[in-house]
């Protein structure tokens, strides 16, 4: 079995409908997907061979790996780049890193031979369903008894690489338990700031923003290395952000704390839905901090890259260590934007053929 004749063994077709799938995961990019998929193909169709099986048979589908398989950074780097010229063998090993980060495989290296074995992903062992109507949402406020655990849930998958990249995180399963916790607290200290787009049907979260007040000496953290400001998705009881008391005439800045959609419903009447949700909530948390005027953020999710340019955020604090920078916005400026003509541009979410 070589690299270059996986195409014959699983067509490309077939390929695209796991990357469609794997796309909802949080921190997979398409073409994290794209490579993934293949790998997996790939594994699969070794261990037929290292079976002793004389003759390959075509996958039609994909299932766990019995085990590690062994693959080498070569092998893989075939396999992602092909005849390219953008792909090493350190590019293909640092592609695996990611992936191993994003939980989709484990590695293991003896000194002589990397053995790759793919993570059990119980979603993708059934093949896409068809596309059904989408699910009608509405914005409402957060409800600290119902809506805690979901939330933290869909914030934990979003800011997966985050939360595995972080070393110092002991356990990175219990992130959900933190966020969960740390959105109550949030909810006991300004309830106005933190909004979800609730689903019709279920009345369950599909979406949660955080909007938090601070107090005028936490805006430092701004113009500090992002790692230092790191506290949701991080091993620390300490948050460095205070947050500001109705009525401070000193608060001027409010740091989004999060602004997540569950993938399935990336699409562009969400977005205007919710962006028009912020922009009230923001125009009517001006009552309780007549001075707001600036806005922060971090966007960690590829998927947003696109928006966070549309909507005029600049990066003023970048991390060498990792590709992730604290954003500023001057509130008036999204206070006056016009989101409907801004998201009518992006090719963004499950409605854009665009990678």
């Amino acid at each position: 079995m070589e690299p270059e004749d996986l195409d014959q063994f699983f067509p490309r077709d077939r390929q695209h409908q796991y990357v469609s799938t794997l796309l909802a995961r949080g921190g997979v990019t398409r073409r994290r997907a794209e490579y993934f998929v293949r790998l997996w193909a790939y594994l699969l169709l070794k261990q037929q061979q290292e079976q002793g099986q004389r003759s390959l048979q075509p996958l039609t589908q994909l299932y766990p790996t019995e085990g590690s398989v062994s693959c080498t950074h070569r092998e893989a780097a075939e396999l992602f780049y092909g005849q390219k010229d953008r792909g090493s063998d350190r590019a293909a090993g640092m592609m695996i890193d990611r992936l191993v980060a994003l939980g989709l495989i484990e590695k293991r290296f003896d000194g002589q031979t990397l053995c790759l074995q793919v993570q059990n992903l119980p979603e993708l062992l059934v093949a896409p369903a068809q596309p059904q109507a989408p699910i009608q949402l509405e914005p409402d406020a957060f409800n600290p008894r119902t809506d805690a655990v979901p939330a933290a849930n869909l914030i934990a998958r979003t800011y997966a690489e985050l939360i595995q990249s972080n070393r110092g995180l002991k356990d990175p399963a219990a992130a959900s338990h933190k966020i969960a916790r740390v959105l109550r607290t949030w909810s006991q200290q300004y309830t106005a700031g933190i909004r979800v787009l609730r689903r019709r049907d279920n009345r369950n979260p599909a979406a949660i923003s955080v909007f938090y007040p601070i107090t005028s000496e936490s805006e430092v953290n701004f113009f500090q290395p992002f790692n230092k400001g790191v506290y949701l998705t991080a091993d620390t009881e300490a948050d460095p952000f205070k947050p500001a008391i109705p009525d401070d005439l000193n608060s001027t800045a409010v740091y989004v704390r999060a602004w997540v959609i569950e993938p399935s419903h990336l699409r562009r009447e969400t977005l205007c839905l919710f962006l028009e949700d912020a922009q009230h909530t923001l125009s009517q948390m001006r009552e309780d901090f007549p001075n707001l005027c600036d806005l922060y953020s971090a966007f960690i999710h590829p998927a947003y890259e696109e928006l966070k340019l549309a909507l005029g955020f600049q990066s003023i604090s970048h991390d060498p260590q990792r590709a992730y920078s604290w954003n500023y916005l001057a509130l008036d400026h999204f206070l006056e934007l016009d989101v409907k003509r801004v998201v009518a541009n992006l090719k963004f979410g499950s409605d854009s053929k665009k990678a």
